[in-house]
């Protein structure tokens, strides 16, 4: 059995992958894209990714793409196999708060913070200059954002109470975040910060940052 990822090394979303390989403890392959045209090309969009996107998997014959639909592909399959991490509990109403939290990355926590790290990171390596007014919108959402979080987190090291997949999504885009030099937006909150430091101090994340 092989399991081959398809991504960036950098890109955030192949880290949600990589991170959750090395929670589960899976020995995997991984496979970069020679140059930003190759997954463009009709045969990528056919075979892999018909949008054009990284990463994408492919585990002894079963491809799968989208990096969160890959995590909970590869918690269902192989959680308790090769480690005693539990990403998704079995319990319904535990498994269900954590896609409670799951949710509330996807709909209020990513989408400022893209848009953060899009003028920041992405419009800087094209050469251009970033739009310092949607820099200013994005950092007040996420302030407001993580107002909630610092309630959400008060009295508790995770989202869910342990540690699970709705921590892990919420890593690589943040450690971007973090690099561009916005991290006090995290730091400033108690409760949020606590949070940070347990689930980036984890050595599995430790480990792919090292080995960008």
């Amino acid at each position: 059995m092989t399991i081959i990822v398809f991504g960036n090394s950098t890109s955030p979303y192949t880290r949600i992958v990589y991170y959750v390989l090395k929670e589960l403890g899976l020995s995997y392959e991984m496979i970069q894209p020679s140059s930003y045209e190759e997954i463009k090309t009709p045969e990528y969009l056919a075979t892999k990714h018909p949008f054009g996107r990284l990463p994408y998997l492919d585990d002894d014959g079963f491809h799968i793409y989208e990096s969160r639909a890959i995590a909970r592909y590869l918690i269902n399959k192989y959680q308790g196999t090769k480690t005693s991490t539990v990403l998704i509990p079995s319990d319904v109403q535990k498994a269900a708060l954590i896609e409670q939290f799951i949710s509330i990355e996807t709909s209020y926590y990513n989408q400022p913070l893209s848009k953060l790290i899009t003028q920041l990171i992405s419009m800087k390596r094209q050469g251009k200059e970033p739009d310092l007014k949607i820099v200013d919108e994005a950092r007040e959402e996420l302030d407001k954002v993580l107002d909630v979080y610092e309630k959400l987190l008060e009295g508790k090291d995770y989202l869910a109470g342990e540690f699970s997949l709705a921590d892990i999504l919420h890593i690589p885009l943040t450690f971007y975040a973090f690099r561009a030099g916005e991290g006090d937006l995290w730091n400033k909150r108690p409760n949020v910060s606590r949070w940070w430091k347990n689930i980036t101090e984890r050595e599995s994340w430790k480990d792919i940052v090292t080995k960008k």
